[in-house]
């Protein structure tokens, strides 16, 4: 497996993933970080399998968001591969100095992998709010 940085030449991928997920709607490149590219992608033997983006703030919290797969990955290591994400996550934002990692999310098997790499979760339900200004 191999975990690299996000590039302009991996939108269309994402956007076709996107699409293939019902519940999904793929995001605008403005609204995610770095026009898109602030993130990480894992490969296993050169097949994109797991993206994700990572917000930095102002503040020493950054958020892990928008975690997409690719859909017609149906080997068996699927969920090390995402947890294999979510960590190399928090290993790139911890080498920036960032003391916390944030995330936003309803799919509920995302939820328990995050839990089960000792991330904490308020199980009261929130709601995601954006406006366009």
């Amino acid at each position: 497996m191999n975990t690299r940085k996000l590039t302009t030449e991996d939108w269309d991928i994402l956007l076709k993933w996107w699409e293939a997920w019902p519940e999904w709607v793929a995001p605008t490149k403005d609204f995610l970080p770095d026009n898109g590219t602030f993130g990480l992608m894992v490969e296993k033997a050169g097949i994109p399998v797991v993206a994700g983006f990572i917000y930095l703030t102002n503040s020493k919290t950054a958020l892990l968001e928008w975690i997409v797969s690719n859909p017609e990955y149906r080997e068996e290591d699927r969920d090390i591969i995402i947890e294999k994400l979510i960590s190399d996550a928090e290993h790139v934002v911890k080498d920036l100095g960032y003391k916390y990692m944030f995330a936003v999310m309803q799919h509920k098997k995302l939820i328990e992998t995050h839990k089960k790499l000792g991330w904490n979760s308020d199980e009261k339900p929130s709601f995601e709010l954006t406006k366009i200004l």
